[in-house]
């Protein structure tokens, strides 16, 4: 039997829950929960809620708890923390651990409050807060404690957030409640408009990553959906390209590139210069999209390359904060 850490860095994200510790990513499991429609009973969390994505009675329901970025059901998301914090506990030792959560810069301290809540209700001994901007940095490697600017876009599931770092700490910062869930519902609607063909949100995120692309790609891919006609209500496929989805994708994340020019309009001349010297770093779910370095390298004239490992930068940067107190000091929120 192991021993569980006592210390979890927690990427509590709109798809996506990550739980980080010791080196290495414990949990990774989506943001949902089933519950009877009757008496709202959890039948299924995680991943097991995401295997019944459409595809469940009407008896039941499926609730994503957090919404762009925040929670949006209190008792659901205390549910599904409380389900993943047993999962780990049951490998090992039981102890109660300390927990960083990232939350989106910006949010307000109503919604920092619930955040702390829900992870001591769900079993943690201390919760402490840490901004995603900076989660992401320190996780993807950034040397944030120079005197010298490094940017990070994190491009998640429900918000994209654009931050300048140096001296340990962020310079300047935004966010834009837009994030991969907008780009598949912008694939939903250019399907619905193009060919009056209703599709589902998992088919919808299955085209985005099986083909999808920021920019013009020049492999041509394309994927055989299935859906029901808008008209005569009958189930009906087409052939999605890929030169489709960039074009069904293109509002979306000019809208999303946007948070990254807001903040290098707002960035002292010195630090931007470090910025254009050293580029900006993608992390997130978004960040594997085909393309997306060249689509935010035209729109912000700033070179962009993806971290190593984007999906899990978040939880490992929460993580490795609350092992170095240094890193903690100032930048952290103790409720």
């Amino acid at each position: 039997m192991g021993v569980l850490p006592k210390n979890l860095g927690v990427d509590l994200g709109t798809v996506n829950v990550l739980i980080y510790a010791n080196g290495q990513i414990l949990l990774q499991e989506p943001s949902m929960v089933v519950l009877t429609t009757e008496d709202e009973y959890v039948r299924a969390v995680g991943q097991e809620a995401r295997d019944m994505w459409g595809r469940h009675s009407e008896d039941l329901q499926i609730i994503r708890p957090l919404k762009d970025g925040v929670i949006a059901d209190y008792e659901v998301t205390e549910a599904m923390l409380s389900y993943f914090f047993r999962k780990i506990r049951s490998r090992g030792w039981f102890r109660r651990p300390e927990v960083m959560i990232s939350v989106p810069y910006g949010v307000t301290s109503v919604e920092k409050r619930a955040v702390h809540e829900a992870a001591i209700q769900a079993g943690a001994r201390e919760a402490y807060l840490i901004y995603e901007p900076l989660a992401a940095a320190i996780g993807a490697g950034l040397p944030i404690n120079t005197p010298a600017g490094n940017m990070v876009l994190s491009l998640g599931g429900g918000v994209s957030e654009a931050a300048v770092l140096a001296m340990g700490g962020i310079v300047s910062a935004a966010t834009v409640r837009q994030g991969g869930q907008r780009l598949d519902e912008a694939i939903m609607n250019y399907v619905r408009r193009k060919y009056s063909l209703i599709i589902g949100e998992p088919t919808a995120e299955a085209a985005k990553i099986q083909i999808g692309a920021a920019i013009d790609w020049p492999e041509e891919l394309s994927i055989d959906i299935q859906g029901r006609d808008q008209v005569g209500g009958l189930p009906r496929t087409i052939t999605l390209t890929t030169s489709e989805v960039v074009e069904a994708l293109h509002e979306t994340l000019v809208a999303i590139a946007s948070v990254a020019r807001q903040v290098l309009e707002k960035t002292p001349p010195e630090l931007a210069s470090d910025v254009i010297d050293r580029g900006v770093v993608l992390t997130g779910g978004g960040a594997l999209l085909r393309g997306i370095e060249q689509f935010i390298t035209h729109q912000t004239g700033v070179p962009a390359y993806r971290a190593e490992e984007p999906l899990v930068a978040v939880a490992v940067g929460a993580g490795r904060a609350l092992e170095n107190p240094s890193l903690m000091r100032g930048n952290v929120e103790r409720l």
